[in-house]
């Protein structure tokens, strides 16, 4: 039998602080090499693109393959969202699916889980800080979501170019982590934050990086491709770089690669990646002045370890439907 999950199954039993345990036990692995991370295959019919993302956590027992279509015209011809993802999850000792999931909130929750992590191990930790976010969407609330969990945060800065984005970032936000929400005249007023995460859809730089105060925690999460990035020059080259790959960094991530290009960093720029950090292979920050910069691409180990994770708690919890395909 194949279990099958919908979006709302998969909402019921996600919860961040969970899915932060498993994400850190697979980035870990990534580290130790019990983790199975095939490059990201993508094909593009006329009015696309397919990504196919597997993996495989040897420690963990998980084994899936995330499939995930963009098709810009999705919403005006079809009335389908722009992007669609599913979850296969298998069994790694018969190889049988036994789940197939929605993986738009997973993965929305999954991209914050790993700035969780991050935060955890990279900013520093001292009472009652503060977290500025750059945007106000699904992942930019899945970010303020997650550093709350691994940080005691007093009150969030949010920087949004739509002021309606903001006022409802602010009030589901506030009412859900019951901290203070502010709305930021302007970028420089997000730069006071202790924590910032940049999770918008700007493909140039948001702010200037001479700007960034000492002990600084940064998440980069928006930006994905080589051409495009939310963190200037003087951000990279002022921070200490951690990325969640360092072979998808030097692949996908325009923010190291601009500045790569430019000459202004080298490759020994790129310090750690994030399984490192976790495991201890390589130290975290050494005192409070320093700038730390996490680069999140995006991993199907999150994927597998985030789908394992709503299994089983779906399971226990008698939710889905179950199919004999």
């Amino acid at each position: 039998m194949t279990l099958l999950l919908n979006k709302n199954d998969v909402m019921k039993v996600l919860d961040m602080k969970d899915c932060i345990d498993v994400v850190e036990k697979a980035f870990a692995e990534l580290a130790n090499g019990t983790a199975v991370l095939p490059l990201r295959t993508g094909i593009t019919p006329p009015n696309g693109v397919s990504l196919y993302m597997p993996a495989y956590l040897k420690e963990s027992g998980a084994l899936s393959c995330k499939v995930v279509t963009v098709y810009k015209n999705n919403p005006s011809k079809y009335n389908l969202p722009t992007t669609i993802g599913k979850v296969l999850l298998q069994n790694p000792e018969t190889g049988e699916v036994i789940c197939i999931m929605d993986g738009g909130y997973l993965t929305a929750v999954r991209t914050g889980a790993a700035s969780g992590v991050a935060t955890k191990f990279l900013a520093r930790e001292n009472e009652k800080q503060v977290a500025g976010i750059f945007g106000a969407g699904v992942q930019a609330k899945m970010q303020l979501w997650a550093i709350c969990c691994v940080r005691d945060i007093s009150k969030a800065i949010v920087y949004d170019i739509s002021d309606e984005a903001v006022e409802k970032f602010i009030s589901e936000m506030g009412a859900k982590l019951k901290i203070e929400i502010i709305k930021a005249n302007g970028v420089d007023e997000v730069l006071e934050a202790d924590i910032i995460c940049t999770a918008s859809s700007s493909a140039t730089p948001l702010f200037d990086g001479k700007k960034v105060k000492e002990g600084t925690h940064i998440n980069g999460i928006g930006s994905h491709s080589p051409g495009a990035r939310e963190l200037d020059t003087e951000t990279i080259r002022r921070s200490l770089f951690i990325g969640d790959s360092l072979e998808a960094c030097f692949n996908e991530a325009g923010d190291i690669m601009i500045p790569l290009k430019e000459k202004a960093i080298k490759d020994s720029h790129f310090y750690a990646e994030l399984g490192e950090i976790i495991t201890g292979k390589k130290a975290a920050r050494t005192n409070d002045k320093t700038i730390t910069l996490f680069k999140s691409n995006g991993l199907a180990i999150q994927d597998a370890a985030t789908a394992k994770l709503v299994y089983e708690k779906a399971v226990a919890s008698g939710i889905g439907t179950n199919v004999d395909l």
